[in-house]
């Protein structure tokens, strides 16, 4: 069901979404498509801040955080669905997360992304090349 022009979104970060309406935003991006109900359960549990996009009782936006809450914080999975990109809702998910009040003390946010333009736009350097990254399923060989 695409927006209406009567359409409002509002933002929550309280409780975390249902876990089959998240579902239903992964299975719209190849990044997250493979992903199961369970495993997103487990993936919620143990998320430290998640915030939600909401139209009236539809997820419409998610972003999480993993962190420490005074030295680094870690974004993930900001989505937003197809029907409502292009609108801010995005860019509300991430200021929101960035000046999150349990967040307010965190120096440095990292996020890993494959849409690095969206995120320069708010304020994030690519300049800071410092992470690696470490594949169970490429690595399995070695195990």
């Amino acid at each position: 069901m695409p927006p209406t022009l009567k359409s409002v979104v509002t933002y929550s970060h309280h409780e975390p979404p249902d876990v089959s309406q998240l579902l239903g935003l992964f299975h719209q991006a190849p990044w997250a498509k493979a992903r199961s109900l369970d495993d997103a359960k487990e993936m919620l549990r143990h998320t430290d801040v998640s915030l939600c996009a909401w139209d009236r009782d539809r997820l419409v936006g998610f972003g999480r955080v993993l962190t420490d809450f005074i030295y680094r914080a870690t974004i993930w999975d900001v989505i937003v669905d197809r029907a409502y990109q292009g609108q801010g809702v995005g860019t509300e998910i991430v200021q929101r997360i960035l000046h999150h009040p349990r967040l307010k003390r965190v120096e440095l946010f990292w996020l890993c992304t494959r849409r690095p333009g969206f995120y320069e736009k708010l304020g994030f350097s690519s300049k800071e090349q410092t992470g690696m990254v470490w594949s169970r399923s490429k690595n399995s060989r070695l195990e």
